[in-house]
């Protein structure tokens, strides 16, 4: 699978990497993104895009230092789908291409695609009867699809399919008559769109902390599932509680993690002992984006979460010689 672009906008082929404007090597410069930080030169090594940086202009106000790109970053292959979904719904339907939920939690896509003539929508009673409607890659409940019927819906389906997994295998193990311990975060969109698929059986877990006190009814018949964007090592410490408790548990066939949410989130830990900033560009809506940044800061590293340069304080970059940015989507 090709490595997708940092933004999504304008991909640009350099060194045989797939890249975007918002880094092109050959200029070289952050352009757009960090307008007024100069790479100098594109040494590689354990990180991408290792070099000198300096700043320019009123904006950094004269920081000077190293800037490290976490590599793998960008797109996984499930937002790489669900946005090229709402594209092709508008070349062949022709705006408005209404859209339920942000397609991605991305503030530049979601901006980008408004622009392009799809309208982002709450819920689908607010889309007009009989209009096109395309279902976020974070997936949805089984209501979401019976009312789009009701209400005569051509219903464009983009959730990612190690979502769809998840929610397979949600209705299996409820077929069985067991309980599901869902590890997650509450009013995350994936979460509601699993929990939709066995609502009667399914309890959310958030933390190590509800680990230690949940109550189930019956602890020999108990499965689990995640939520696919969540941290590696959270989870683990979570599951190791349950495990304790609920020797019995049993769990999917494969890890529900996303491969690239657990690449990106290995990367960062690779990249951060070589830092003293790390910056995460991504919404604050993301729940990738924010465990990159956790991260970070679980590893002694300050970190911050930005949509792009007008978010960045320079304050955070000040005394700092080596900048990091990773960079993920969804």
């Amino acid at each position: 699978m090709r490595q997708p672009p940092w933004e999504g906008d304008r991909r640009t082929r350099v060194q045989g990497k797939v890249l975007s404007d918002r880094f092109v090597a050959d200029t070289p410069t952050l352009d757009r993104t960090f307008r007024n930080w100069q790479l100098d030169g594109d040494r590689r090594s354990q990180v991408e895009g290792e070099g000198s940086a300096r700043a320019g202009g009123d904006y950094h106000g004269g920081v000077s230092g190293k800037v490290l790109l976490a590599s793998p970053r960008g797109y996984c292959a499930g937002v790489d789908r669900a946005v090229d979904a709402v594209e092709r719904a508008l070349a062949k339907h022709g705006a408005p291409v209404y859209v339920r939920k942000q397609i991605v939690h991305n503030l530049h896509v979601v901006l980008d695609l408004e622009s392009k003539g799809a309208v982002f929508v709450e819920d689908e009673a607010e889309v007009p009867e009989g209009a096109v409607v395309v279902l976020s890659a974070h997936g949805v409940a089984p209501d979401v699809y019976s009312n789009s019927r009701v209400r005569r819906l051509e219903v464009i389906d983009a959730t990612c399919p190690l979502v769809t997994k998840v929610h397979m295998e949600a209705r299996r193990f409820a077929g069985d008559g067991r309980t599901i311990l869902l590890i997650g975060h509450a009013g995350h969109e994936e979460v509601v769109g699993t929990t939709g698929q066995a609502p009667g059986r399914t309890i959310l877990v958030q933390s190590p902390q509800e680990a230690r006190t949940v109550e189930v009814p019956d602890a020999e018949d108990l499965c689990y599932l995640t939520q696919t964007t969540l941290s590696v090592d959270e989870t683990d410490e979570i599951l190791a509680i349950l495990r304790e408790r609920f020797p019995a548990i049993q769990g999917p066939p494969r890890e529900d993690i996303c491969y690239a949410t657990q690449n990106r989130q290995d990367a960062v830990k690779a990249l951060v002992p070589r830092v003293d900033v790390l910056l995460v560009i991504g919404s604050k809506n993301s729940s990738n984006s924010n465990r990159l940044a956790e991260v970070g800061r679980d590893r002694g590293t300050p970190s911050y979460l930005v949509d792009d340069e007008t978010d960045v304080d320079p304050a955070w970059l000040r005394g700092a010689g080596t900048i990091g940015i990773a960079k993920i989507l969804r």
